[in-house]
């Protein structure tokens, strides 16, 4: 990191594969993330810009710089900036990752602000730009594309509260907002729960990513993704297989290591087919926590692999064949080339060519090669004009789904406003990914005449993707006139589409009064619906008055029903209002038990900072109740709301009444005493009976630990110290550390003594640590505290032998070695990272 970072070019003068001369393009770069070469530029991501770098005079050395793209934010863990990438469409593509504030005037949104990560796209000329895809996630990395134009994204933290949903891959679909739950992204319109992950692999750390598109590997290779995973140390191939209107993919390992300085960070195609892989070696150990031990010294690679016994592709990049003067019709004649580095070639010619190619492009479109179709729609893509834009729509009726895909791509990302007839049509086809497709492009386009069509197309059930699109759509059209019809109609599934699309477009007017009926309805889904909206408007509390004080009299509701009325209650519980209304049911006298039960429950569930005075006169009230239902749930709400930090309410004596009551259920009177915030200030001989029995290894986990919980806290006698000392030779190593605070009220010698021979005694005394009986001893006197250092030293087997033998070592070795270590850790032998984790 020291010295000046710089862009290479690698050359093989010899043919041979191997690269054997080295020159610099450009020095003093910015921590170099990602390279393209397009057009006899390279475009260099390095945070916080992305360089264009020209070499005008052909030395090798880059004499142009131009800043391409400002991105204005760099936050120091190397995530900022990512890319690009070069897409069919011609456009550039890279990742913003971290979550630094960037700004920027976008078509029709002036100063946009965003603090989400997300796949942004512009054209070559950088004369606008957009986002594709936002996120909650850390890191997003690479973008590979289908043969159809379609994004997938490998990266970091999508899902990482889930156990092996961390990273992952993405089908990037248009407008998604992705994992992770991040307040990065509330500014930004969803269309229901955050969008799916397409592949989870765990924390794999996800990296360099591409398509393979040359069949020297194997028919069945081609199509195939690529993806480093540079936790992993390893390259997995993923077969991408049709699921709906996405993608499930088949995974297997590619290339593996079993040397923990392998970190595979990119792989890339090169023209014969053979793969390139990157491997960084051991230095990188910013914000990765896998990769702590910095080792300058262990090299990295790059590593071409190839099909064994496959033949050598002859001039893979059609170095030999004459490209200066080729005609339109020539050019075209390359698109379904085997080699792709000629078709990436023929594509780009023709675009440079421009409305003059449309014509033998055209015509290409009834040929019978797929691969030249589709090729050819992606050469016309790149032309401006109206000929070039009904040539691509003509490619909508094309018989293989690629070329139909790239077709309705290209048209989205123009905003083709003549293709609206066309599109409604795709949308009435059976192939859901098509109808996302036209979606997507009706909703770009912006002709509000598409809103009916949309919302037809709704009616039926669809998976979460195709929903997106169409939801999405609806929101970008903003016409909630229109849009509102979607309410009235007899599909649920269109019912749902139309409340989200509503209340996510700019305008849309849906009010509490629209969506608190659904929260009602008999149908689950738009049920749930209605939450989700709700959730995202916490400042309509006082309009949904009329509604919970009507739910709280129904008096049959099912075990779903009373659950999300609690969630809805305890979600809009930081309203006045709302919390008048909860206080004032179980005030109520013909408030029937299930609605108290909910009430309490949602009180519980609130996370209010200060409890309401209503609230505590209303959990009093309940803690004198007889009915147990109710009383457990005030009980609950009252430990809950006693752990505020600030004006915490004093429910000590109602629980102390509750739990000295022998009339009550025995877990009742121990969850009440568990529940007094402070711990009793005393406790008689018939009630340490009851807490003393209640410990007995035949009673329910529960009301053990109940028990060890309120004789913990308590102020015992020392006549109940002494007694409990017989326990603590019973009692297992994680109720003997949990009573031993019991003692710290104590300085009694006679009580000090009996305890440590009790510990002494005790099944678990193996696992008691200095730092867990210290304090308790040291209140008491002298002899006490001997016996106590008496029983650590037994059970640290002769530290201090221990420790004078390691100083020894420590002052003979002449360096350790880090690395001999980490194996030592790695290895199955001792198993170390087995139970620890480095970092």
């Amino acid at each position: 990191a020291a010295k000046p970072h710089r862009v290479l070019m690698l050359t093989d003068t010899t043919g041979t594969g191997k690269f054997d001369k080295v020159s610099v393009v450009a020095d003093k770069m910015m921590f170099p993330e990602g390279c393209l070469y397009h057009d006899g530029s390279v475009y260099v991501s390095a945070p916080p810009s992305i360089w264009k770098l020209t070499d005008t005079n052909h030395d090798g050395v880059a004499d142009v710089r131009e800043e391409w793209h400002l991105g204005k934010t760099l936050t120091g863990c190397a995530n900022d900036l990512h890319g690009p990438f070069l897409g069919p469409d011609g456009w550039i593509y890279w990742c913003k990752g971290a979550f630094a504030e960037q700004t920027y005037d976008l078509p029709g949104k002036k100063s946009w602000s965003t603090h989400a990560a997300h796949i942004f796209r512009a054209p070559v000329d950088h004369s606008m730009m957009e986002p594709v895809l936002t996120g909650g996630m850390d890191n997003p990395v690479g973008v590979a594309f289908t043969a159809g134009g379609e994004r997938i994204l490998s990266g970091t933290f999508f899902a990482p509260g889930e156990p092996g949903h961390r990273d992952g891959l993405i089908h990037a679909i248009y407008g998604g907002v992705y994992g992770k739950v991040n307040a990065v992204t509330d500014s930004h319109p969803k269309t229901g729960e955050l969008m799916p992950v397409m592949t989870h692999l765990g924390p794999a750390a996800p990296c360099g990513i591409i398509r393979y598109e040359s069949r020297s590997m194997g028919d069945d290779f081609q199509d195939n993704l690529f993806t480093c995973l540079f936790n992993l140390r390893k390259v997995i191939r993923s077969v991408m297989v049709p699921a709906g209107a996405t993608f499930t993919t088949k995974d297997s390992d590619f290339l593996t290591s079993d040397n923990p300085d392998f970190h595979p960070t990119d792989v890339i195609e090169d023209a014969d087919g053979s793969l390139l892989v990157f491997n960084t070696g051991g230095w990188y150990k910013i914000c990765c926590p896998t990769s702590q031990l910095s080792k300058p010294d262990v090299l990295g690679g790059i590593y071409r692999i190839r099909r064994v016994a496959k033949p050598a592709v002859d001039d893979p990049r059609g170095l030999k064949l004459p490209w200066a003067g080729q005609t339109p019709a020539e050019l075209v004649n390359r698109l379904g080339d085997a080699r792709p580095a000629v078709q990436h070639r023929a594509i780009a010619s023709l675009a440079r060519i421009g409305p003059e190619a449309v014509a033998a492009l055209a015509r290409a479109l009834g040929g019978s090669d797929p691969l030249a179709r589709g090729n050819a729609v992606w050469a016309l893509t790149r032309i401006q004009g109206t000929q070039a834009r009904t040539a691509v729509r003509s490619a909508l009726k094309d018989k293989d789904t690629k070329v139909q895909h790239a077709a309705l791509e290209s048209i989205s990302l123009h905003r083709d406003a003549s293709a609206l007839p066309a599109l409604t049509e795709v949308l009435k086809k059976a192939d859901p990914a098509s109808r996302r497709l036209a979606a997507e492009a009706l909703g770009r386009i912006g002709d509000k005449r598409a809103v009916a069509d949309l919302l037809r197309a709704s009616a039926a059930k669809h998976d979460r993707i195709l929903e997106h699109s169409l939801t999405f759509a609806l929101i970008e059209l903003a016409d909630p006139q229109t849009t509102q019809a979607g309410l009235k109609a007899a599909s649920v599934f269109e019912k749902r589409t139309a409340l989200i699309a509503l209340d996510q477009m700019e305008k849309g007017n849906l009010g509490a009064k629209t969506v608190a009926p659904y929260l009602a309805d008999s149908d689950l889904l738009l049920r749930q619906t209605a939450a989700w909206i709700l959730r995202h408007h916490p400042d309509w509390g006082a309009e949904l008055t009329d509604f919970f004080r009507h739910r709280l009299t129904v008096e049959e509701m099912s075990a779903s029903e009373a659950g999300e009325l609690r969630d809805q209650l305890a979600e809009f519980s930081s309203d006045g209002t709302i919390q008048d209304i909860m206080a004032q049911s179980i005030a109520n006298p013909r408030t029937k038990t299930p609605s108290r039960r909910i009430v309490l429950d949602a009180m519980a569930q609130s996370g209010v900072k200060q409890t309401p005075p209503s609230w505590e006169t209303a959990i009093e009230a309940s803690l004198q109740q007889n009915d147990n239902a109710v009383l457990k749930a005030a009980i609950t709400a009252a430990r809950a709301l006693t752990q505020n930090k600030t004006n915490a309410p004093n429910f000590a004596p109602p629980l102390i009444a509750i739990g000295t009551n022998t009339a009550k259920r025995d877990d009742l009177r121990l969850e009440a005493l568990a529940a007094v915030p402070r711990g009793l200030p005393s406790v008689d001989d018939s009630l340490f009976q009851f807490l003393f029995a209640s410990m007995d290894a035949a009673k329910q986990v529960s009301v053990r630990s109940s028990a060890v919980t309120v004789l913990a806290r308590a102020r015992l006698t020392e006549q109940q110290l002494l007694a409990l000392t017989d326990t603590i030779k019973i009692v297992g190593p994680l109720e003997m550390t949990r009573l031993l605070p019991a003692f710290s009220h104590s300085s009694n010698e006679a009580v000090g003594l009996r305890l440590v021979a009790a510990l002494k005694e005790s099944k678990g005394v193996s696992t008691l640590r200095s730092d867990q009986l210290t304090p308790i001893t040291s209140k008491y006197p002298k002899p006490v505290q001997v016996q106590a250092e008496q029983l650590l030293a037994a059970l640290n087997v002769d530290a201090g032998k221990q420790k004078a033998h390691i100083e020894e070592l420590l002052a003979g070795l002449k360096g350790g070695d880090i690395r001999r270590g980490q194996t030592v850790f790695n290895s199955q032998k001792a198993a170390c990272s087995t139970c620890q984790a480095m970092g």
